[in-house]
This record gives C-alpha cells, sequence and structure tokens, in this order.
C-alpha cells in the first residue's frame, strides 16, 4: 500500500512540474509580445472620409508581430505597418486568428493595392505588387462594406500625409 501512495505523490509532482511548465512557457510568450501606440487615421475613397483608431507596427518587432494572436478587433480599428523606405513587401496570415483587408499604400498615402478577406493562419504570401511604404489591416468585409477602392487616400500623421 506504501508503494502506492509513494508512486501517486510521484505522478502527483510530475504533472505539477509539467503544468507549471507549460504556464511559464505561455507567460514567457505573452511577455514578449510588443506593445503599440496609436494614431486616428482617414482614409478617403469615393469622395467619403472614413476615420479608424489604428495601432501602429513601426519597428522589426512590431512588424513581425502584427496582429497575431488577437481574437478580434473593433470594427473601427486597424494596424498601420509604415516602413523605412519604399519597396516591394508581402504579408502572411501565419498565428493571425481575424480574417483581414490590407491595403498597402504608397509614400503619398495613395491605396496602390487591396487585398480582401484574407484567410486567417495561412501561409501564403502575400504581395504588394509594388513599392509601397506601409500597410493598413482592417477588419475583413471592410474595404467592400465602405467602398475603399485603389487610388484613395490615406491620412495619417506616421505617413506624413496630413493633406
Amino acid at each position: 500500500m506504501n508503494r502506492f501512495f509513494v508512486l501517486i505523490a510521484i505522478l502527483t509532482g510530475v504533472l505539477w512540474i509539467s503544468l507549471s511548465t507549460v504556464q511559464g512557457l505561455s507567460a514567457q510568450r505573452i511577455n514578449k509580445l510588443v506593445t503599440f501606440g496609436r494614431e486616428m487615421v482617414t482614409i478617403r475613397s469615393g469622395g467619403k472620409a472614413h476615420k479608424f483608431l489604428v495601432e501602429l507596427a513601426l519597428s522589426k518587432r512590431q512588424h513581425a508581430q502584427g496582429l497575431m494572436f488577437r481574437r478580434r478587433m473593433a470594427p473601427d480599428a486597424g494596424m498601420l505597418f509604415v516602413y523605412r523606405r519604399e519597396e516591394p513587401t508581402a504579408m502572411w496570415m501565419k498565428n493571425t486568428f481575424i480574417p483581414l483587408d490590407m491595403l498597402f499604400i504608397a509614400r503619398d498615402g495613395t491605396v496602390r493595392r487591396i487585398e480582401e478577406r484574407t484567410v486567417p493562419m495561412s501561409e501564403a504570401v502575400i504581395s504588394s505588387g509594388g513599392p509601397v511604404v506601409a500597410v493598413l489591416e482592417l477588419n475583413a468585409g471592410t474595404a467592400s462594406r465602405l467602398g475603399l477602392r485603389p487610388g484613395g487616400k490615406v491620412v495619417s500623421t506616421s505617413l506624413g500625409t496630413l493633406r
């Protein structure tokens, strides 16, 4: 009978250590997540202006994390990725649970291309189709619902397009 209790005590200890390790790894992942500043941006398209409160991805670490691990986003929210140079870029949806619309933006704020309704968790490459300085991610269906089209303008302090 004593062997039985010793075995139960050992198994309980192993289980407790395993759970503590898993919780520690989850905490480590959460602690490594970066934070983002915010800014109000306006998209002018089709004679209308639409405002969004967006998070700003300005650093390489912020670019790498983006909207990964998020489960939801407010309808008037988004994330603006701003790059140092205007050049072709590509995105993907790895570890991203929210379907998105991606607006690829030139230096002057002109929307060059829109990729609508991206597939969550996909590792497919989504290309800008040419040189851009920023990408604005919005909830999937927003571009269609608001009638956003290439040629529209994104007005943003971070892009320097407040004209």
